[in-house]
């Protein structure tokens, strides 16, 4: 195969679609990559080969939108938009049943809620009184949530379409021509990284594995030396109280 930054000024400068092609295959296990890293797992809605199709798709996005001539990594802008790419498409499938989207959004306000009278985070028997239940039928919801927790953080932590990126951590894109827009990301990300800041430490430790460093959930698991399953209600707990916390945050603004 030709010099990859051949194939790329190839491509560029003559719209050479054998080269294009060339490069697609040059960085295709990066679609494999990133699908083996979600949270997102098969299931009778969505097959493993449904998701490496979605995250193939997102690949060829990014070969087309990236400019070779800007300092940045493909690896690095070509995960983000197949991450994001992945996760768009699963948006659009209808896979959780509309009780689990209520219990979700039940959790989300009684973590907001405990948490701010308490002034700190609730724990586990805390949390499940308060919904009326015992603390494995929490954990147990907390796992079954796993997948719209991956979801619903990343609408969080996505800025433009440029796909995710962790509040202070990797690649973060930028709007230059909307400084209004700038400003409200600006403040976003502040906000967000003061919550994950006041995550109880093993949830915190679970995103930055996740999110910062890439690992998988059984990667993950043999770090903290617990199941995949933990990992999941690990996540999802922590999403909930990120929700929690900003929604809240939100509310008082308003209010104000």
């Amino acid at each position: 195969m030709s010099n990859i930054n051949d194939l790329w000024k190839r491509y560029k400068e003559k719209a050479d679609l054998a080269a294009r092609q060339d490069i697609v295959m040059a960085y295709a296990y990066l679609a494999r990559y990133v699908v083996d890293r979600l949270l997102v797992r098969p299931n009778a809605v969505v097959s493993y080969d449904d998701l490496l199709g979605h995250a193939v798709v997102g690949l060829i996005d990014a070969v087309e939108k990236f400019d070779p001539a800007k300092d940045v990594k493909f690896e690095t802008y070509a995960v983000i938009r197949i991450r994001g790419g992945v996760l768009d498409a699963i948006k659009c499938l209808d896979w959780m049943p509309r009780s689990m989207r209520a219990a979700e959004q039940q959790l989300k306000r009684e973590f907001a809620n405990l948490e701010a009278e308490l002034g700190r985070p609730a724990t586990d028997e805390e949390a499940a009184a308060r919904l009326g239940m015992d603390v494995d039928a929490l954990n147990e919801m907390l796992a079954q949530i796993g997948q719209s927790a991956l979801l619903s953080l990343e609408d969080l932590i996505r800025y433009g379409d440029e796909g995710p990126s962790l509040i202070g951590l990797g690649y973060q894109p930028c709007p230059d021509d909307d400084p209004a827009r700038a400003i409200e990301l600006l403040e976003r990300k502040r906000m967000l990284a003061e919550a994950i800041s006041a995550l109880p430490e093993r949830e915190k430790l679970v995103i930055a594995l996740y999110y910062k460093e890439g690992l998988t959930l059984k990667e993950i698991a043999a770090v903290l030396g617990v199941t995949e399953s933990r990992v999941c209600q690990l996540h999802s707990k922590a999403v909930a109280r990120l929700h929690g916390k900003l929604a809240r945050h939100a509310d008082l603004l308003i209010a104000a």
